[in-house]
């Protein structure tokens, strides 16, 4: 199947910073997340750990949702959510409320991007069962729905249709869930591996009756030349994440791919 089955020209190019809430005081991550939107990228991104995933394993670090609660308060234009939420460590139902309320909080700008969780330290420290990937994903899957759900019959409703991003690139799986689930399917996948990710996406897209033009196609940055991006962009990607992380972070770098995007979107 070509890319142009997903009509990515009918798209534009997007640039996600991932900032890491690791190796810095929250103050600073807060002013470095006000400077991103100031900049012009268009979501911004934490994760869902409890502890440093580079750098020193005992660092700084802090928990996902109260900082996206407090991204949500101090930006006003930039979408903002998990890169990823990691489904076991919330009951879906709450999932479901948190992201409501910081939808409230945001005017209407989070992005629910979740993921069945593998950092096995957060499981074995804080106390969840780690089971297994194939365990993780079935629990994925039997919690989606139930946040839909809970997100038509909370009291007020999400601002907007809260647009849920899966991360993962597992083909029977993890790419059913985002035929299923997802606006916005991420991975990591390489630019020579991603047109049979594709393939495998529009047959489940065709199985549960979804127009997959409806997804958008992210991937990664970080460690990626111009080559590389290009390649992405051509097999279809128009969400591009990069990574940043204290305790140094790369300003230059987010300023070179907000210009790439600008170039690619004029």
């Amino acid at each position: 199947m070509s890319s142009a089955a997903f009509r990515p020209d009918d798209r534009p190019v997007r640039i996600a910073v991932q900032l890491a809430p690791q190796h810095l005081p929250l103050a600073a991550l807060r002013d470095a997340a006000v400077r991103i939107e100031q900049m012009g990228a268009d979501l911004l991104l934490n994760w869902d750990h409890f502890f440093p995933l580079s750098g020193d394993p005992e660092g700084t670090h802090f928990e996902a949702w109260t900082q996206l609660a407090q991204w949500a308060e101090a930006t006003d234009r930039i979408e903002l959510g998990p890169l990823v939420n990691c489904n076991s460590y919330r009951n879906p139902n709450l999932q479901a409320d948190m992201a409501r309320t910081i939808d409230h909080v945001s005017g209407g700008r989070f992005v629910f991007g979740t993921g069945s969780g593998w950092a096995q330290r957060d499981y074995d420290e804080y106390g969840y069962e780690f089971g297994t990937v194939g365990s993780r994903l079935d629990d994925l899957a039997r919690d989606l729905p139930v946040i839909r759900d809970r997100w038509t019959r909370l009291n007020p409703p999400p601002v907007r249709r809260i647009p849920i991003l899966i991360g993962g690139a597992g083909e029977r799986k993890t790419l059913r869930l985002v035929a299923e689930h997802a606006d916005v399917w991420h991975s990591f996948v390489a630019p020579d591996a991603l047109p049979h990710k594709l393939e495998v996406l529009q047959r489940h897209a065709a199985e549960v009756g979804r127009d997959v033009a409806e997804i958008e196609i992210g991937n990664e940055l970080r460690g990626a030349d111009d080559a590389k991006a290009q390649a992405l962009l051509d097999g279809g990607v128009r969400l591009f994440t990069l990574g940043v992380t204290g305790p140094d972070l790369d300003w230059d770098s987010i300023a070179r791919w907000l210009a790439w995007r600008d170039a690619r979107n004029a």
